[in-house]
């Protein structure tokens, strides 16, 4: 330990904080929170704990340490989530545990707001805060925060329109008329903006609310937010999680596994395929991303394919060609592991499409494997796939499984209990979900269009009008002139009138 950290280890604070160590590059390698800054953050340090190896390894990269303060154990709690999401340490990489994952749901869209935890964020137009390590420490910070900003967490009769919730100020009483749902939305605001961190900018906003109703005589009002007030500041003497935690990285071995396996570093970014069709009928890709083993669902991207037909491993080649097109890895950079959902053909399809990029061959080093359904084989073609194929068939048996070899190709068959699969399998099954969502909905929009939306003129309430009257587009065709007029008007009739035309040929 060098006497300048020593010197930073005297002058840490006994308030409630996040730290970041640092590296002699002066990178930050870890982020953690800390209810006393000064109690945490020395033990790393201290010889008498005991510790696994990562743990240790992680001690003698240490150089540096800085930390922000906060006023609440909550503060910290939200504030190292943000942290850990903008600079993505390694060592917080490797603490990632999918059992322990958790998001903070708000559907703030819907017209029974609600809030709840979740351990798999879903494409469902709600917001989601985390991910949090601690669970237990999530819930217990909301518990709190429901004192301030009411919410229901559920949407049936027990929460949303239960009396007694309402009454003890946990239920916002949506259903009773108490609140309205745009005054509900603006609570939830709130609530997500603390979230986000934004505690003073609440204290302060409620503050200044409070003395303008008070000066219009608006007592009741001037009394609630007192009340909220003395919340907030109250959320300094809770307890969420204390300094009894500690790091042990040896928790998750996905993303470490995966690099040991194929003999690569930890890959940082993990991009997903999947291809989804029906019959060969508005087919599409998706591609998914995975940092640090977490869901980025912001750099998600989804293609519609421009080749006909039912061929799976054409498209998987499609797909893969467009996202390496010059202007798309300019935008999104480039994956440290491509993931194919399916077997050799599409692998196969896939590689191909890398290799022959832009004429060239300028990504062919990035590693790229497939996974196959049904027995969840990790697909490895012998010489493209760049694994590094001595000692795998040992690494495989260490983890209780075993390698098949087929033409340029090696099957790696392990427990499907291992963290490695369990990763594979997540990314696999978000990219299916992905491609299937956006399918459904170009074939959802195909079966709802139809020769009038190409009329000019002729908009989507229109169209309604249309059908209202007629009963479908065909009795539009078979409909009398005079009886279009009265629906349209003379000008929009003639219109009309010439793509009925061209509909009866």
């Amino acid at each position: 330990m060098t006497e300048s950290l020593q010197q930073k280890l005297r002058t840490l604070p006994a308030t409630a904080g996040v730290y970041f160590h640092k590296d002699k590059s002066g990178e930050i390698i870890y982020i953690g929170k800390a209810a006393v800054l000064k109690n945490r953050v020395r033990q790393y340090f201290q010889k008498s704990r005991t510790r696994d190896p990562k743990t240790d390894a992680l001690v003698l990269e240490i150089v540096d340490i800085d930390w922000i303060e906060v006023e609440t154990e909550i503060d910290a709690l939200f504030l190292e989530a943000e942290m850990v999401r903008r600079y993505l340490p390694r060592y917080n990489i490797l603490l990632r545990d999918d059992k322990s994952l958790s998001y903070v749901r708000i559907d703030m869209k819907s017209n029974f707001p609600t809030v709840s935890m979740t351990r798999r964020p879903l494409d469902d137009g709600a917001d989601y805060f985390g991910p949090y390590i601690n669970a237990y420490s999530v819930r217990k910070a909301l518990k709190y925060l429901r004192r301030i900003f009411p919410y229901a967490v559920d949407k049936q009769e027990g929460t949303m329109g239960s009396k007694l919730y309402e009454q003890i100020g946990l239920d916002p009483g949506l259903e009773s008329g108490k609140t309205t749902l745009d005054e509900y939305r603006a609570n939830l605001r709130q609530l997500a903006q603390y979230l986000r961190g934004g505690r003073r900018t609440i204290m302060n906003s409620v503050e200044k609310e409070m003395k303008q109703a008070a000066a219009q005589n608006e007592f009741e009002q001037a009394a609630r937010l007192r009340n909220q007030l003395f919340e907030l500041r109250a959320l300094t003497k809770q307890i969420v999680f204390g300094d009894r935690e500690f790091l042990d990285i040896s928790k998750d071995k996905g993303l470490s596994g995966i690099g040991d396996l194929l003999g690569i570093e930890p890959p940082k970014r993990i991009e997903g395929y999947d291809i989804s069709h029906m019959s060969g009928t508005d087919n599409v890709a998706s591609m998914v991303v995975f940092r640090s083993g977490m869901p980025e669902k912001a750099a998600y991207r989804k293609f519609k394919m421009r080749l006909k037909g039912n061929n799976d491993f054409a498209h998987m080649n499609e797909a893969v060609t467009r996202r390496l097109g010059q202007k798309n890895v300019k935008s999104w950079g480039l994956p440290n592991l491509f993931l194919i959902d399916g077997g050799k053909g599409q692998l196969g399809a896939a590689i191909q499409a890398r290799d022959t990029a832009q004429g060239q061959s300028p990504y062919s080093n990035i590693p790229m494997i497939g996974l196959a359904k049904r027995e969840e084989q990790i697909v490895v073609e012998r010489q493209k796939s760049n694994a590094k194929i001595e000692g795998l068939e040992k690494y495989a048996i260490k983890l209780g499984g075993y390698i098949t070899e087929s033409d340029d190709f090696i099957l790696i068959n392990l427990p499907h209990s291992t963290d490695i699969i369990k990763l594979l399998q997540r990314i696999r099954d978000e990219s299916h979900r992905f491609a299937v969502s956006y399918h459904s909905t170009l074939k959802q929009n195909r079966q709802t269009t139809s020769w009038l939306d190409e009329v000019p003129g002729i908009g989507p309430l229109t169209k309604k009008k249309l059908i209202r009257t007629f009963g479908s587009s065909r009795g539009v065709t078979q409909a009398r002139e005079y009886e279009l007029v009265k629906v349209l008007g003379k000008k929009k009739t003639e219109i009309l009138r010439q793509y009925i035309r061209l509909q009866k040929k």
